[in-house]
Parts: structure tokens; C-alpha cells; sequence
């Protein structure tokens, strides 16, 4: 993956006037997450993590985003979304029906669990998943469709993009609060804000994104 924003790290903008109190304990909190279950048991945690990896898979050159233990805190937390889906369960029950209904397929299909597949065989079930081909007693009546769109990409892909990693890879400057931004016009930029790297200008870009805060 080519690096957009070379020298760009949002963490520089903690102690400036970008970020309030409040918005840092919050971030202190993301980064610190311990990348080990609270909610799920061990064998959900294992299909969550296999499955946190094929959804989003991380480059190699820096540490991961801790997308599972972010899930898992959703769910130990009771972090709701303020909805629910038809016919879909509470969200912690959601997640523990859906792991295990996985794991049921990965055995029924290769007779082992999903953790264990190789990658082209996961993409395969989680594929049948998003369309909705996955059925059967280990599901309960929730639509196996439903629990894609709903949980696993909602949930997973808010939890990598809730991180400051992230956030350096697209360029974003964190919470609004309290200094805002002003030029909303396109292809401007605030001072605050990353700026992207043209082809043949990355060390320009380097050099303006080491002073962003």
C-alpha cells in the first residue's frame, strides 16, 4: 500500500489546540486496548480475529490495528448503535450466533474451523455469507446476509477506522472538536490538515505533513 500522507502522524496534534481533553482520553483509551478478549471465549475470539484479517488485512510494515479487541470492547461495553436490524438479535447475541454459525459451515465444508482455512477458503465462505447462502440450524432464523452487513462490516470496519493508524493512512485529522475546520471548500486544505503526496512530490509532502498540527 503506498503511503498517501508520508510523514504525517495525528498523534502530533494531542497537546495542540486541535484536540480537546476529553477527545485525548478517548484516544488514550483506543491505543491502550489490549489486544485479547474481554467478551467472547476462545474459540469466538479465534474466528473473530481470522475474520477481522480477511475483511481488513493490514499491511506488514507496521503494528496492526487491534480490529478484534476494538470489536470485543464494543460488545463487553454494550456499546449499542442506537437500532437494530429486523429480525436480527441484540447485537452481543448477533456476534456469538454468527461466530459459531461460521465455524459450523468451515466444518461442514472442510471439516475444520475458520481459523484454520487457508485464506482463499475463507474468502469463499465469507463470500456465501455477504449473499446470503449460508444457512441453516447454527444461524437461528438470523439472516446470514443481514449479519454481514450489520456486524461483521459495520462493526469491523468502524472499529479499524476508530483508530489513529487509520486516520494516518487517509489523511484524517481526528475529531473536529474544538478547533473545527474552515476551508470546506474542494481541494482545499486547513494548515491542521495532512497533505497527500503527488507523484514526484513526496518529500514536499513529507516536509509539510512533520509540521502538521
Amino acid at each position: 500500500m503506498p503511503d498517501l500522507y508520508p510523514g504525517y502522524d495525528v498523534l502530533a496534534k494531542r497537546d495542540t489546540p486541535s484536540w480537546n481533553e476529553p477527545t485525548r482520553r478517548v484516544i488514550a483509551a483506543r491505543l491502550a486496548t489490549a489486544d485479547e478478549p474481554r467478551f467472547f471465549n476462545a474459540a469466538e475470539w479465534q474466528t473473530l480475529t481470522a475474520l477481522c484479517d480477511r475483511i481488513v488485512p493490514q499491511p506488514k510494515n507496521r503494528a496492526p490495528v487491534p480490529i478484534a479487541a476494538l470489536v470485543d470492547r464494543k460488545m463487553a461495553n454494550d456499546e449499542r448503535d442506537g437500532y437494530r436490524q429486523v429480525g436480527m438479535p441484540k447485537m452481543q447475541e448477533a456476534w456469538q450466533r454468527g461466530l459459531a454459525a461460521l465455524d459450523t459451515a468451515a466444518v461442514t465444508k472442510h471439516h475444520q474451523r475458520f481459523h484454520q482455512l487457508v485464506a482463499a477458503e475463507q474468502d469463499l465462505l465469507l463470500q456465501a455469507m455477504q449473499a446470503g447462502k449460508l444457512d441453516g440450524p447454527a444461524w437461528g432464523g438470523m439472516s446470514a446476509a443481514t449479519f454481514f452487513s450489520t456486524r461483521v462490516a459495520h462493526d469491523i470496519l468502524s472499529a479499524y477506522y476508530s483508530h489513529p493508524t487509520s486516520w494516518n493512512e487517509i489523511g484524517f485529522g481526528g475529531p473536529a472538536s474544538p478547533r473545527g475546520y474552515v476551508r470546506m471548500y474542494y481541494n482545499r486544505r486547513d494548515p491542521w490538515e495532512a497533505v497527500e503526496a503527488k507523484p514526484g512530490e513526496e518529500t514536499k509532502a513529507r516536509e509539510a505533513n512533520e509540521h502538521v498540527g
